[in-house]
């Protein structure tokens, strides 16, 4: 084929140049693609209905004609899709028509369709009459009725005019002939319509603002692609025409919402196949919804490329076999779907245990993946420096240009959803920790002081840290680490808080060498595997402990299991004969209990049964089990179909809080003495013989001053490890925060804090694991206009300081506001605490495989790791890690070890290092992360822009044609489908594609007397 191009625009046939730079799209948009069908109504008027709707998936209109289907996966039969390759192959491709109206884009297509032999030209004026016919979309069909003036609208008019509208700048003029009157006849006729346009063209618009509630699901930028199939009596072969116009132009009521038209997909054929051109239809609207054919539509410079983008779409087209499948059945859209990474050959690569010829892409590919970990490594500040504080100035300069921008994100709804349900989160346990905390510290630390740390703390590091989305807390090590700190003091008859005074300023000084030195870069050697047994240890503490609250208020308040006067449990308000007045006007019998020894009765409580409180622990059940039910349903509540989607996020994000006075509201309505939140009334230490600041030198020896950092370093340990884990947990890659890490200068305030602590005799806090999980939770955002049946994308985190800061202000104003939180029961905040657990267990990868373990294989769930992985070797490694975090488990509850481990942590990272001789690397990047190299291995990966991607990209943008191994770029990234088929010789050789050629529904049978029409290199050799 000879690259030369004619001036219709006609591509395809090889002797057509691409067409000019300047014509062809400059880049791709989203695309909302739409099929109308010719129909007729009951009045005899022609008229283009809106059938279906595609901006990702595919809505229909019902049978019934008034309402949409719900969004699902297109379905075409592979005969519908043979069928329009046949037709582009074999009729009209135009691309980079200059039209800028629909009659412009009619006569172009008019013109072509005539000189190529495919129209008669007796049909031309009808065939134009239909196109131009008026559409009508389901939105505004009750508006637009067939009676209506607009649905009257002229479209025959004169040769003379037609030959007058051809515009002589696009495909060179066409012979017509013509006369005056029949212009002034059809002019009438338009005028009377009201629809003329300034320049005498016809404008099928009777509503230009389109349907504007529709548009906020299609994604900005985008264009329109329509797709028109009808019948005509006076047909006899189907015509067919793939146009792309050089610029997008609004087409106004031929699509239905108001954004240009970039593509046209027109189809007319004779009376008795609808049902097959519809189909043909939903087929080129289900390519365009293809991200490979919807790039090639776009940057297809002949008809080639256009055929080797289907043969692409064939090659990945899955086959349902007939007797098997109902095809009126709808497929609701997935859940997710997988990710676009070297195209769809990559699963395969993926799933093979590498065989010949593969193995050295592979070892490519794993070698520049280790390169991009080691880049985030460098990025994320968890690589030495060599200098000292390197990396406590590189997350300084890191996070000091979106310093700023952490208060102006945290304008949202969803911050203060965020603030509240983390207020309530984060003040019971350092209310409860405050009262552990006074029992093994004799009240040298209590409650208040909990509440006076959470405040300084909070604040300053919400101002400071590097990563303000971890939530600082009391934790269980912490506690233990105290009691044996004043266990030490007692034996030695020390001042308890003077000697905790020199272990926090040696705590300090160690940590402040660990930032100096950079030690924050061996985070990195903490992977999925310890980071797992870590958050989930603590996920199935919050919830042991939860369950285990609620079980000692049934210990002080039991089940009255024999409430009758047989057993002893008689109770009876009788008058209190002390009182100097008669009472022998109240009816005894009906005084309340509650009510019998107060005014006005002030009677007196006779029995057994009297000191038992009735109903209180099944009460506290029900508000425990129900504050959790709540809030796991109402979390969810946006994934429902009740009510507007802004309406189901605002309830999903204060689902909490919602959760939180709808069962304190029950309880006070009940009336029982349920146990409530105890918060301290006044701001004064616990201990009336302390003060706020303590004295280093108050009258301990000397020598604690230098036995201080023995008990320093442990507690450094401890501090260190539960803090960047959780900080590790916290910047995983999956949550996609954007604004860097600060390992080192978390560290770094976080020493500051504990020394300030330490004067002033509060609690150190810490990095608090679940309660971080929950805040990084609770500000996911996902996007907003998703495409109908498509699920929100994840875009990120809310990224800002603004939340932290307000939680632990408002826990330091806890103190003012004690008359309202006394009201909120225990039960309930026990009931956020099981929530919080099981939210944090929530698509963590080992409790999905334990879950695993006890499925049947054919239940499983179908995970990426299952289909990469064996089951064996899965399940192998899932009993390792459970192992591991059971002897967590166990050194964290036996009390006499528990000061051992942030020790266990440590030892898991070596556990995680042996595994590298059980597993293979391949697995173990499936299950879990490479651990990092001593040395940066030497790149082998070619960056001369030779290789084969590159080379047909250039080949593309060239015009030239390769065989199948079309390059094209997908959101950003090339990507590369290789068809290891040759489709098109294949397709030439079956039953059904010689049976479509001969068919008289199929191919046209176009005049084919030069090699350049020929459909195959046997025919073109003969012609020739």
């Amino acid at each position: 084929m000879d690259k030369k191009r004619d001036s219709k625009f006609v591509l395809g046939d090889e002797e057509l140049l691409s067409p000019p730079p300047t014509l062809r799209p400059s880049k791709s948009h989203p695309l909302f693609s739409e099929l109308a069908q010719l129909t007729e109504e009951d009045s005899g008027e022609l008229q283009w209905k809106q059938r279906a709707r595609w901006v990702k998936y595919e809505e229909s209109v019902e049978q019934g004609g008034n309402r949409w289907s719900k969004p699902h996966v297109a379905t075409v039969s592979l005969h519908a899709i043979l069928e329009l390759r046949n037709y582009l192959n074999s009729n009209l491709v135009l691309l980079d028509v200059p039209a800028r109206s629909m009659e412009e884009v009619a006569d172009h297509l008019l013109d072509n369709l005539v000189e190529n032999g495919i129209l008669e030209q007796e049909k031309r004026m009808e065939v134009k009459a239909v196109l131009l016919r008026r559409h009508t979309h389901l939105y505004n069909q009750q508006q637009l009725t067939p009676d209506s003036s607009m649905a009257k609208i002229p479209v025959i008019r004169s040769l003379a005019e037609i030959g007058r509208s051809i515009s002589s700048k696009s495909t060179g003029a066409i012979a017509t002939s013509g006369g005056g009157s029949g212009d002034g006849m059809s002019r009438t006729k338009t005028q009377e319509s009201g629809m003329e346009t300034e320049d005498g063209h016809l404008s099928p618009n009777p509503n230009p603002k389109g349907n504007k509630q529709f548009m906020r699901k299609i994604p900005k930028g985008s264009e329109v692609s329509n797709i028109l199939v009808g019948e005509m009596n006076t047909l006899r072969k189907p015509i067919a025409a793939f146009i792309r116009l050089a610029e997008a132009v609004n087409l106004g009521a031929v699509s239905e919402v108001p954004l240009p038209t970039r593509f046209l997909f027109v189809l007319l054929g004779p009376k008795g196949r609808m049902e097959k051109y519809n189909e043909v239809g939903r087929a080129m609207a289900t390519l365009f919804s293809d991200d490979i054919f919807h790039e090639v539509a776009y940057k297809a410079r002949s008809r080639t490329h256009l055929l080797e983008g289907v043969d692409d779409f064939l090659e990945h087209t899955t086959v349902l076999p007939p007797g098997t499948w109902d095809p009126s059945i709808r497929i609701e859209p997935p859940e997710k779907l997988p990710p676009k990474k070297g195209g769809g050959g990559g699963e395969q690569g993926d799933n093979g245990s590498g065989g010949d010829g593969s193995g050295n892409g592979e070892e490519l590919d794993s070698e520049a993946e280790e390169e991009e970990e080691q880049r985030l490594r460098e990025e994320n500040g968890l690589t030495r420096t060599g200098r000292l504080f390197g990396g406590l100035c590189n997350d300084i300069k890191r996070k000091v240009p979106w310093y700023w921008s952490d208060f102006k994100d945290a304008f949202s709804t969803q911050c203060v959803a965020s603030w509240l349900f983390l207020y309530f989160a984060c003040l019971t346990p350092i209310i409860t920790f405050g009262g552990l905390l006074g029992k093994a510290t004799n009240n040298n630390m209590a409650a208040i002081e909990s509440l006076v740390s959470g405040f300084i703390c909070g604040i300053g590091y919400g101002f400071l840290s590097g990563q303000p989305l971890t939530i600082l807390g009391s934790t269980g090590p912490v506690l233990v680490f105290e009691s044996i700190l004043v266990q030490f003091c007692e034996s030695y008859e020390l001042n308890y808080l003077e000697f905790r005074l020199w272990v926090g300023i040696w705590v300090t000084i160690i940590l402040f060498i660990f930032v100096a030195l950079d030690a924050s870069a061996y985070v990195c050697f903490i992977t999925r595997f310890t980071e797992e047994n870590f958050a989930t240890l603590i996920a199935l503490i919050f919830m042991v402990e939860a369950v285990k609250n609620v079980g000692e208020i049934g210990e002080n308040f039991p089940v009255n299991k024999f409430a009758d006067h047989s057993n002893g449990y008689s109770c009876e308000c009788l008058p209190n004969n002390t009182l100097e007045y008669e009472q022998d006007n109240v009816t005894w019998e009906y005084v309340k209990f509650h009510e019998c020894e107060v005014a006005p009765y002030f009677g007196r409580l006779v029995g057994a049964g009297c000191g038992y409180i009735p109903d209180v622990f099944l009460m506290s059940v029900c508000l425990f089990i129900g504050t959790f039910l709540v809030s796991l349903y109402l979390k969810d509540f946006k994934n429902s179909s009740f009510f507007p989607t802004s309406i189901r996020q605002v309830v999903s994000d204060f689902a909490v809080i919602i959760a939180i006075v709808s069962m304190t509201l029950f309880d006070m309505y009940m009336k029982l003495r349920t146990p409530k939140l105890q918060v301290p009334e006044r701001f004064e230490p616990t201990l009336p013989t302390r003060g706020w600041l303590i004295n280093p030198f108050g009258g301990n020896p000397l020598w604690t001053i230098f036995a201080a950092p023995a008990p320093a370093l442990l507690a450094t340990i401890l501090i260190f490890m539960d803090q960047q884990i959780t900080a590790v947990i916290m910047n995983r890659k999956e949550h996609l925060l954007k604004k860097g890490c600060g390992y080192h200068l978390d560290l770094m305030i976080l020493a500051g804090l504990i020394c300030a602590c330490s004067f002033i005799g509060i609690p150190w806090f810490v990095a608090a694991t679940v309660l971080s999980m929950n805040h990084v939770n609770s500000l996911k955002m996902e996007s907003e206009s998703a495409a109908p049946g498509e699920k929100p994308k994840f875009l990120g985190i809310r990224e800002q300081r603004v939340t932290h800061v307000l939680i632990f202000l408002t826990i330091g104003l806890s103190v003012f506001m004690t008359p309202l939180l006394k009201n909120i029961p225990m039960p309930v905040l026990y009931g956020v605490f099981l929530y919080m657990g099981f939210s944090s267990l929530k698509g963590m990868q080992l409790f999905d495989r334990i879950l695993i373990m006890f499925m049947p294989t054919k239940h499983q769930p179908d995970h990426m790791f299952l289909r990469k992985v064996p089951l064996g070797r899965v399940h192998l490694y899932t009993v390792i890690q459970l192992a591991c975090l059971i002897m967590l488990w166990i050194v964290k509850s036996v009390k006499k070890i528990s000061i051992l481990f942030p020790m266990m942590l440590v030892i898991m990272i070596c556990v995680r290092k042996l595994l590298d001789y059980v597993f293979t690397k391949r697995e173990l990047k499936i299950l879990d992360d490479i651990l990092p190299k001593s040395t940066r291995p030497a790149s082998k990966t070619d960056h001369s822009g030779k290789g084969d991607g590159k080379g047909k990209a250039a080949d593309l943008e060239n015009g030239s044609n390769y065989n199948n191994n079309f390059q094209i770029m997908v959101n950003g990234a090339p990507l590369d489908r290789k068809v290891s088929v040759n489709v098109t010789e294949e397709i030439n050789k079956t039953g059904i594609w010689s049976n479509l050629n001969i068919q008289n529904g199929g191919l046209i049978e176009r005049n084919r007397n030069s090699a350049k029409d020929a459909l195959n290199e046997e025919e073109r050799q003969r012609l020739t």
